[in-house]
């Protein structure tokens, strides 16, 4: 056996404890997101939960390891170092796709990424097999299977449609018999509708979870299946007497229970069945090796060995399954990115719209937003008064002093949890292929819009954010293709040199989404604390770091405008908008967020700390013009300024360097004894700026430059002149916001 193909089985198998991480990285929000949201336990609890359920899904893990071997193609139509490097093409190819989602904190499926990489995969090999092989098969056919992959994608997309629609009404006639103000309504029924979900998640967990089991005896799972009616009755009985003992006697809220039973079901099943997305094409690769190996050993050739024996029933040592489970659950605790895909739909389904939405707008969001109020106002109109009143009671939303801060209430969890478990157990029952990650986030999205989370200010966003999940889905399935098609070509024809250009630009790929994650999570905000002088301080210094950082962009512009250099303003123009766009990132997701939660104590503090923030804005907003009106003037080609104008501008940017260190001082300082002087120097350098503008006005109209420089150079004395008071404005509102706080002895 060649060593190239030892090589590649450890490239298989460092890729799949790789695939496993970013894999249950994506996929832990199908199974945490409802918990989470509705804080039905601590942290700590939700990811033990989950943990155990991840454990004993790859202990139950079912026989779906085929997928991997012969769902996609037919084994029996390639050679070993075919089927070799078609695998490792899917599994570089997945790594990178599913990081990339990851880094990007958007939810895709594994299952749609493996199929479609498989898939483009093998249609590259075949294509080099029928190219390279005359008496190979010419009919693209008879190397892929293609109506199993129909089948797969086909029923995979169509449960979107579903699990959003199934989602949305059981949650509206849930709202309507709980209200938000479930606890009334709980008091009578709350045990009985805990019990139906139980049931429900109990139904899911053993038929979805351990259907095809390797190390449950197939006899009791058949005489399981056959009596599944009175198993499932028994199960409601046993559950309801449970969350009755509970609630009634031991006054435990039983909702809690089951949403972490969900959430454990989930993980279960969500272990048991996509494991195959991660280990799967490894555990092919590797008994496609001892093949080989055993073929080689009695004296066959490896040139002539096809791998049909990959059709045969697979049996998986439990040990690989055991090991794999540790690799996901050490993902799930400690991956920092699994928390941000949990973010995102947590985001996209919460109830109050506090902070920065996830996402902005898009034409097809407001078109239906638009016409969906239009269709609510034709069904308002001709809905009974007492009804619509009935109905409106149920779901008139908690008041501010009701509101605990949860995304969601422990009805809608459940909700999220028992639909989806139902609807993923009902294809099974079916044998209709579908993704957990396509099921439980459109459900989460149908109560979101049932529950009323989706506010007239906040719905754009939201179904912006799902028509951008929904789009990356598709994307990954026209991506993965692709993008396998193109790595196992560049492999198949490249030989030696191709497997090691690919695994390059994967290690690549894979680095630079991890710099850019943790450049972005260094950029991570949080609620600013009015509650004591050193935060308030932390203001200041805030804003002196701006200033000088808005000072430097300035000099730059002016010294590169004086020297015609288009690349530097262009540099300049880059990093003026960089800041703009900072600060009106800090605007939304801490001072407008600080501002909704303040404490009416503060609300001095507040409206100064808001006209704080919009001057600093402005400071950087006036510099911002300058940029790109001076990047502008060079990039048409017009003639630069003459030097009498150059030279008045250089002197009002050296006095402009000399005024915003001072400010920086006292911001820095938070002492502003030396205030009245800086505004003196302040009160100098605005009437320089007018005697500039005056001796500008006075000169030869006829002079080089004419009447273009002329515009430009007012329009910068004047944004520079307007910058200056600006930024003078921050000095004094941080001075008085200061004051409010008293000097510790």
């Amino acid at each position: 056996m060649s060593t190239i193909y030892i090589v590649i089985l450890g490239l298989l198998l460092c890729l799949a404890v790789y695939d496993l991480v970013v894999g249950v990285s994506n996929d832990a929000a199908n199974f945490l997101n409802s918990a989470v949201g509705s804080r039905a336990a601590s942290r700590s609890v939700l990811f033990g939960v989950a943990a155990v359920g991840v454990l004993m899904g790859c202990a139950f893990s079912t026989g779906m390891m085929e997928i991997a071997r012969k769902g996609v193609f037919m084994p029996a139509m390639f050679g070993f170092n075919d089927i070799m490097v078609l695998f490792l093409a899917v599994m570089l190819t997945d790594v990178i796709l599913l990081d990339l989602f990851n880094t990007l904190g958007l939810p895709t499926s594994t299952t749609v990424s493996l199929v479609c990489e498989l898939l483009g995969a093998a249609i590259a090999v075949a294509l080099f097999v029928m190219g390279h092989d005359p008496a190979a098969s010419q009919v693209l056919g008879d190397y892929i299977n293609t109506d199993e992959c129909f089948k797969m994608i086909t029923g995979i997309f169509c449960s979107v449609l579903v699990a959003f629609t199934c989602g949305c009404v059981v949650m509206w006639f849930s709202r309507l018999l709980f209200s938000f103000r479930y606890k009334a309504a709980y008091k009578y029924i709350g045990a009985l509708w805990c019990a139906v979900a139980l049931t429900a998640i109990t139904y899911f967990a053993v038929f979805k979870g351990l259907k095809g089991s390797t190390l449950v005896n197939k006899e009791a799972i058949a005489y399981l299946n056959a009596h599944i009616g009175m198993a499932t009755l028994i199960a409601f009985v046993v559950w309801c007497g449970l969350c009755s003992v509970l609630q009634y006697v031991f006054k435990v809220n039983s909702l809690k229970l089951a949403v972490l039973a969900g959430t454990g079901a989930l993980a279960l099943a969500f272990a048991g069945n996509d494991l195959v997305n991660f280990i799967g094409v490894f555990m092919a690769a590797k008994d496609s090796y001892f093949v080989a190996a055993d073929y080689v050993a009695a004296g066959g050739d490896l040139a002539t060995l096809k791998m049909g024996s990959l059709m045969a029933p697979v049996h998986v040592n439990a040990l690989w399954l055991l090991g794999a489970g540790v690799v996901m659950v050490l993902a799930l605790v400690f991956s920092r990115k699994a928390r941000t895909v949990i973010e995102t739909e947590v985001k996209l389904a919460r109830n109050n719209s506090v902070g920065k939405e996830r996402f902005g707008s898009c034409l097809p969001a407001r078109a239906a937003v638009r016409y969906t109020r239009k269709v609510v106002g034709a069904i308002a109109r001709i809905t009974p008064a007492p009804v619509a009143r009935f109905v409106e009671s149920r779901f008139r939303p908690l008041e501010a002093a009701e509101d605990d801060g949860t995304a969601f209430d422990l009805i809608r969890a459940s909700v999220n949890l028992t639909v989806a478990a139902l609807l993923i157990s009902l294809a099974t029952s079916m044998k209709l292929p579908l993704s957990t990650t396509y099921v439980t986030f459109m459900v989460a999205m149908g109560t979101s819009l049932a529950d009323r989370a989706w506010g007239r200010d906040s719905a754009v966003y939201r179904i912006t954010g799902v028509l951008v999940v929904i789009g990356g889905w598709f994307m990954t399935g026209i991506g993965a293709v692709t993008a396998a098609f193109v790595t196992a070509c560049v492999m198949m024809y490249g030989g030696v040199w191709g497997i090691a250009l690919m695994v390059a630009v994967a290690a690549f790929v894979l680095v630079k989404n991890a710099v850019a994650y943790r450049n972005r999570d260094k950029h991570e905000v949080s609620l600013i604390d009015l509650n004591n002088r050193a935060a308030v301080q932390e203001l200041g210094v805030a804003s002196a770091d701006r200033l000088a950082d808005i000072l430097s962009i300035y000099r730059g512009t002016v010294s590169a405008l004086l020297a015609e250099d288009r690349d530097a303003l262009k540099n300049m123009r880059r990093k003026a908008r960089n800041i703009c766009r900072a600060l009106q990132a800090v605007k939304e997701d801490e001072i407008l967020p600080t501002l909704q939660n303040i404490d009416p104590a503060h609300a001095p503090q507040a409206q100064i700390l808001f006209r704080l923030h919009e001057s600093t804005l402005s400071v950087a907003e006036n510099l911002l013009v300058i940029v790109k009106s001076s990047y502008k003037h060079i990039d048409n080609n017009h003639a630069g300024l003459n030097e009498a104008q150059g030279t008045d501008l250089l002197t009002m940017s050296d006095k402009v360097g000399r005024f915003f260190p001072e400010m920086g001082s006292l911001l820095r300082s938070g002492n502003y004894g030396q205030l009245d002087a800086v505004m003196a120097h302040a009160s100098d350098l605005s009437d320089e700026f007018a005697d500039c503008i005056t001796r500008h006005l006075l000169r030869d109209s006829n002079d080089e430059g004419g009447m273009r420089n002329g515009i430009l150079y007012l329009g910068l004395l004047n944004e520079t002149r307007s910058m200056v008071r600006k930024a003078f404005s921050l000095i004094k509102e941080q001075k008085e916001l200061l004051a409010l706080y008293p000097q510790a002895d």
